[in-house]
């Protein structure tokens, strides 16, 4: 569970890492903000997307694993290969980057993989609002950690940290789906 929280934030370590280079000299509080804005959306958006895979777990249970290795793998693969392209230009709508809403706009933009892997838990045995609870948590640290980080670490460290996040992702996934296979879970 630790691993899906720390892999949901990846990505918003490296939007972090870029709000944090864009950022004037950001200061601890101004870090906190982020980190709690960003991590309060990342913990609400799996339960959303729980909520969703739960109303279909009738109609797909014999097909769960498959579902969530699908989902984990898909959304791994999007995770590597945007970690891989090059750095798009960030912040040119005129709205400062360190701003509530230029914020939690990223931080929507970067919880959609997390209200997926929510839809892929619903068919397994975990508890939500505690899975919830360690991506919000995962995620605050993760996002005060790069906006911290952003001005020395550049761009290079966040692209990686989403490369590393995908592929955590899809051994996630294959775990899921061995385990099913085998007989082992």
């Amino acid at each position: 569970m630790l691993l899906i929280g720390f892999a949901m934030s990846t990505d918003a370590f490296a939007a972090a890492i870029g709000k944090g280079a864009a950022m004037r000299r950001p200061v601890l509080r101004d870090a906190l903000r982020a980190g709690l804005i960003f991590g309060v959306i990342e913990a609400v958006t799996p339960i959303i997307g729980w909520l969703i895979g739960r109303a279909a777990l009738d109609y797909v249970q014999a097909y769960d694993h498959w579902i969530a290795f699908g989902l984990l793998g898909a959304l791994g693969l999007h995770m590597i290969i945007n970690g891989l392209r090059p750095e798009d230009e960030a912040d040119d709508d005129g709205t400062r980057p360190g701003s509530f809403w230029q914020l939690a706009l990223t931080g929507l933009a970067t919880s959609i993989d997390a209200m997926a892997v929510g839809i892929g838990l619903a068919f397994l045995d975990v508890n939500i609002g505690v899975m919830a609870a360690l991506i919000g948590l995962c995620t605050l640290t993760m996002v005060t950690a790069g906006i911290m980080l952003g001005r020395m670490l550049g761009s290079l460290i966040g692209k990686r940290a989403e490369t590393i996040g995908g592929v955590i992702l899809i051994l996630i996934g294959s775990t899921i789906l061995y385990e099913h296979l085998s007989g082992v879970a």
